[in-house]
């Protein structure tokens, strides 16, 4: 466990800046003694004065912070473009234009809110009707919807919208709900030709130099990535772990050209790099078309719990899923104790979900807000138990949810390319992971980063009254490996544990007293990490200034 030097260094750091000369190495003291006093308190960090707690700030947060702003290696990337229209705009108002005169009720086409019969098919003609009319909301309205089938969408600008938690889709059928999604928005992404790059990409760099630049044009929806190359491989340590996607070639990020130059031979892109990008591994830039666009889900309640037996006998059966999508959302979803939900015993319970419950797949410029999913029967191994699940996806916001005891609460799951993502203000409690379905003796879970090294995520004022982990994971899960490099946790609470064995650099910033745990040993989980994980933490009684990382990044990149 890490703990912060006495407070008699915090001064060290007064008037620190971008040109201020070396700071301590980790192994000196530089990540514990990095506090910057801002005013207002004495050396031991108590309020001098009678306007409440005094302010702290972070020695990588000054009040000039901007992006590039560094000690040393250590720096904290841009967070801000993280959701919906990239945090530029607000989730729609589904009253308002262009939305409120393009409500569908599910009711005008034979939908059951009884519950006794299958709504699926009046769901889906609701869905056809939105679509002939340009996109629409089909409307939902209080009761319970059986639908014996799922639902899938692949059109943009359709939105499924309830009155509340007393909407209530049930999805009870026993079979067939293996490696999908219930209702499920589904993209298709097609890609054009790649173009190398004709420079290495550095971190926080938002201009490639790109062969055949003239081939973009502006707005043009691009993937930048690399080849997992065996030099690649082998410069992280993972001869032997990352052999699952070998010689493969990978997408990092999704980004919007802002600006192309066939002259310059440059393309600038929406949002920076978070990681080093090389032309040794085959770096380049691919055009991509078939984001589904503003489509989203609020306002109801979800479950699809079944038989004990029949729930234990599928894997990766998720309620809710968006694949392959751009500037949409999900707000207001809760799970719910379905009808069919049974415990281990075969008695009615409070079971909610099947396996799994949100999962966002492929996809950038998300918002998850304001839901609660709980209690999946199915917390055994191979990708069951997983409440707010994302895969290979780009700046993806997951804000003020709620997840109870789920195998993960909050996961980062398969495969390279999440990148530039946001859990902020969740809470996660009960993490319960079981071997089998007659195995009674739960262990202990966590939120974490589970495969395969994400960059530059953000854990920002997150109530952890578990765990969470961003570590190596060795062989686990196919060869996991290091999960997370340049992630940061950022004033979270809870009476929980935070883990961080990053590769790389790595950062826990004001934990408010929770157990933290980054020290290497060079075995298990923090196998190959070294240096340890910078770290600090505010004086007694201190007032984390920015309390959140990513509103204050959000408000200074809009002006604010």
């Amino acid at each position: 466990m890490s703990r912060p030097l006495p407070a008699i260094i915090w001064g060290l750091v007064l008037g620190l800046s971008a040109c201020a000369g070396p700071a301590p190495s980790k192994a000196e003291g530089g990540a514990d003694d990095a506090p910057q006093d801002s005013g207002g308190e004495n050396a031991d960090g108590a309020d001098d004065s009678a306007s409440g707690p005094a302010a702290w700030r972070s020695a990588l947060y000054p009040t000039d912070w901007a992006p590039g702003f560094s000690i040393g290696e250590d720096a904290l990337q841009d967070f801000s473009y993280a959701g919906y229209a990239a945090g530029e705009a607000p989730l729609p108002d589904l009253r308002a234009a262009p939305w409120a005169d393009r409500w569908v009720s599910v009711l005008d086409h034979g939908a059951d809110p009884s519950g006794v019969s299958d709504s699926a098919p009046a769901v889906r003609a609701a869905i056809e009707a939105a679509v002939l009319a340009g996109g629409g909301v089909v409307h939902l309205p209080a009761g319970l919807y059986r639908l014996d089938s799922p639902i899938e969408i692949s059109v943009s600008s359709v939105v499924l919208a309830g009155d509340g938690p007393e909407t209530q889709l049930w999805f009870p059928t026993p079979t067939g709900a293996a490696f999908r999604s219930q209702i499920n928005f589904r993209g298709v992404l097609r890609a054009g030709p790649r173009h190398p790059l004709n420079a290495d990409g550095a971190a926080f760099d938002t201009v490639l130099q790109v062969e055949d630049a003239g081939a973009f044009v502006v707005g043009d929806r691009v993937r930048v990535g690399q080849l997992i190359s065996p030099d690649w491989v082998s410069a992280h340590g993972m001869d032997g772990y990352w052999g699952f996607s070998a010689g493969q070639w990978r997408p990092f990020y999704q980004r919007t050209v802002v600006a192309a130059d066939a002259e310059s031979g440059t393309l600038t892109l929406d949002v920076p790099l978070r990681y080093p990008l090389l032309r040794r591994d085959e770096a380049s830039v691919e055009r991509v078309e078939g984001y589904l666009r503003d489509c989203g889900v609020q306002d109801l309640a979800l479950s699809d719990a079944v038989g004990w037996t029949e729930a234990w006998a599928e894997s990766q059966a998720h309620v809710l899923g968006m694949t392959e999508v751009e500037d949409c959302w999900i707000r207001g979803v809760q799970s719910f104790a379905g009808p069919s939900g049974r415990g281990p015993a075969g008695e009615e319970g409070d079971r909610h979900l099947r396996s799994g419950g949100i999962l966002i797949e492929r996809s950038r410029r998300v918002t998850v807000a304001e839901s609660a999913l709980a209690a999946p029967q199915h917390r055994g191994e191979g990708g069951n138990g997983y409440l707010f699940e994302l895969r290979a996806s780009s700046e993806v916001l997951f804000r003020d949810n709620t997840a109870e005891a789920g195998r993960h609460n909050f996961i980062q799951n398969w495969d390279f390319g999440a990148t530039g993502n946001v859990w902020l203000r969740n809470r996660s409690t009960g993490g319960e992971a079981f071997t089998s379905p007659t195995d009674s003796r739960g262990l202990p879970a966590a939120s974490e980063t589970h495969h395969a090294l994400s960059m530059a995520n953000l854990f920002d004022n997150n109530q952890i009254d578990d765990a969470w982990k961003t570590v190596n994971r060795l062989s686990y899960s196919s060869g996991a490996g290091h999960t997370a490099t340049a992630c940061v946790y950022w004033n979270n609470v809870g009476e929980g544990t935070i883990t961080s064995y990053q590769y790389g650099r790595g950062y826990v910033i004001a934990s408010n007293g929770m157990e933290v745990l980054t020290t290497v040993i060079e075995a298990y989980e923090s196998l190959g990490t070294a240096p340890e994980d910078w770290v600090e933490e505010p004086p007694p009684g201190a007032r984390v200034e920015p309390a959140s990382l990513y509103e204050d990044q959000l408000s200074r990149r809009l002006g604010g």
